[in-house]
């Protein structure tokens, strides 16, 4: 059995169940081409995209409404079998992948993909689960409006996923994560019933915020099946800029004058290693470096405004003159073309490809409140290269919010049973760092089958207990994605 993936020992299996029969219920209920039950089908539903671990479904399947969600849902309910929600199955803690049982029926949200409905007066839209992000980008383009989510796999990522694992992305500094982006959910809960929680209120003080219990929770409370989300006008104006500069404790000075000088319109403000840079320039053609010259680290940032008539250029420009004369800013380029701007975004957009090139990464998507950053990374660089000196550091990620993906690459050649060590004792040393520093194992990925051991060492025993019983009021069969982000024993 994989790592993570283990079936937790408390759920109730009907073992004298007859699988064949539920298979023709399903097929039944929700089509012919909508249940795979061959392996060679389920392939793509049973491995998350990095591969890093594999499950074995009883049965992928396929609804395209809420009532045949809810169907399902009930079906299973009545037969006690373990559900596991799957968007775009983008996720990076295997949250959305079944295990080795082969006892899972995987709920694909994928064709549920409708957008329901665009209100640019009340600034909402409704959408499915399955609508995946980039076709709402698309979509919003006439209306004049945005909706402020970017994520490096917005291409196949779905909302319902997005919401289910309350994502970050690049613009969490100006917009807030995905939890400050919802305005209301419709729910399919563990017995079948539908919640019908779609309200497009930006004020609702009636008790419990119950849609929050959803977002986050990795479809272990209920399967997400619509959402209604707040947009944001247009950007009139977009200036974006690669940075070089002498030290993160500079690139954090650098932010509170930015902050200020434009009234708080950064929209992105992203954190580069000197090594995640040189990985990229090296290792993935058609990259050069955009300002020819090394530095210890790196910037890119973009400020953004819906107001006409900025004059965000010499805003910029005026900023980054007044930090170079301080010694904050050693260079900058600043992008004199949408194209030039994507070839910036792009050498951030492969780091990660890049640092597959050299070895085989250990991850760690962490998060410090922002001004314990520069102090963590120093912290953590000694750490590692004290523990572990063969591996090399590759951080990166969203400096404004405090998220920084703090990767360390070992070689292709170390053996399974060294790496496994290597990635404990990692873990070991950061994680000291990360309470030391206030911060959270997980920032943006969520904690899925793969960091759950890690969060019941991390979390306050009170929280995991409230968790706990939070879990057993809404799911007390312990249907909906069990084993992942909590047991319940």
């Amino acid at each position: 059995m994989q790592p993570g993936a283990c079936r937790p020992v408390n759920y109730r299996y009907d073992s004298g169940m007859n699988h064949h029969a539920i298979i023709t219920s399903l097929t039944k209920m929700l089509g012919e081409n909508a249940v795979l039950t061959q392996p060679q089908d389920q392939q793509p539903y049973v491995t998350p995209w990095r591969g890093a671990i594999a499950g074995k479904a009883l049965a992928i399947v396929f609804p395209t409404s809420t009532e045949q969600v809810a169907g399902t849902v009930a079906l299973c309910a009545q037969h006690h079998i373990p559900l596991v929600p799957q968007g775009g199955n983008t996720g990076l803690a295997g949250g959305s992948v079944p295990d080795t049982s082969g006892t899972e029926i995987v709920l694909s949200l994928s064709r549920m993909k409708r957008i329901r409905e665009i209100d640019t007066t009340n600034h909402t839209a409704i959408v499915e689960a399955g609508c995946i992000l980039a076709s709402l980008h698309d979509a919003l383009v006439p209306h004049d409006r945005i909706f402020p989510m970017h994520i490096a796999s917005e291409g196949s990522a779905m909302i319902g996923g997005i919401i289910a694992t309350n994502a970050g992305g690049n613009n969490v500094l100006r917009y807030g994560t995905t939890r400050e982006l919802v305005l209301g959910l419709e729910v399919v809960l563990p017995d079948g019933k539908i919640w019908h929680g779609l309200k497009k209120l930006r004020k609702d003080n009636t008790g419990y915020d119950l849609k929050q219990l959803f977002m986050g929770a990795e479809g272990t409370l209920g399967i997400i099946t619509a959402a209604c989300l707040k947009l944001f006008h247009t950007h009139r104006q977009t200036e974006t800029a690669f940075i070089g500069l002498p030290s993160a404790e500079a690139a954090l000075a650098l932010l509170t004058k930015l902050r200020q000088a434009s009234g708080d319109r950064v929209h992105a403000f992203e954190y580069i290693s000197d090594t995640a840079l040189t990985l990229v320039t090296t290792h993935i053609p058609g990259h050069p470096h955009p300002l020819g010259e090394i530095y210890p680290c790196y910037l890119l940032i973009e400020l953004a405004t819906a107001q006409p008539g900025d004059d965000l250029r010499s805003l910029l420009e005026s900023t980054l003159a007044d930090a170079m004369a301080e010694g904050l800013v050693l260079n900058a380029a600043i992008a004199e073309s949408t194209s030039q701007a994507r070839q910036f975004w792009s050498l951030r957009e492969h780091i990660s490809e890049a640092e597959r090139q050299i070895g085989k990464g250990i991850h760690f998507d962490i998060s410090v409140p922002v001004s314990a950053v520069p102090a963590f990374l120093t912290h953590a660089d000694a750490v590692i290269a004290h523990a572990i000196p063969e591996a090399t550091i590759v951080a990166f990620g969203h400096m404004g919010d405090g998220n920084i993906h703090y990767n360390l690459s070992l070689p292709k050649t170390i053996t399974p049973e060294a790496f496994a060590e290597t990635k404990n004792t990692a873990a070991k040393v950061i994680y000291p760092l990360l309470k030391t520093h206030h911060g959270s194992i997980s920032a943006e990925h969520g904690i899925g089958t793969l960091r759950r051991s890690d969060l019941a060492a991390f979390k306050p025993a009170l929280d995991l207990q409230l968790m706990r019983k939070i879990k057993q009021a809404i799911d007390p069969e312990n249907q909906m994605n069990p084993g992942r982000v909590i047991t319940t024993d």
